[in-house]
């Protein structure tokens, strides 16, 4: 957060001190979950397996 935006939204700037940037952690384990499910469910194997039959 820049300097002009704690003097334009002091209060959250206050909570982002206190309590850590929630909305960023939060968007940072989404994109974690989001790649780990991208490898979990991989059908590029699928479409192997049927033309190997």
């Amino acid at each position: 957060m820049s300097s002009a935006d704690s003097t334009e939204a002091p209060i959250y700037a206050g909570l982002i001190e206190e309590q850590g940037d929630v909305p960023a952690e939060v968007r940072r384990v989404a994109e974690e979950v989001l790649r780990e499910a991208d490898r979990a469910i991989d059908f590029g194997a699928v479409g192997t397996a049927a033309a190997a039959r």
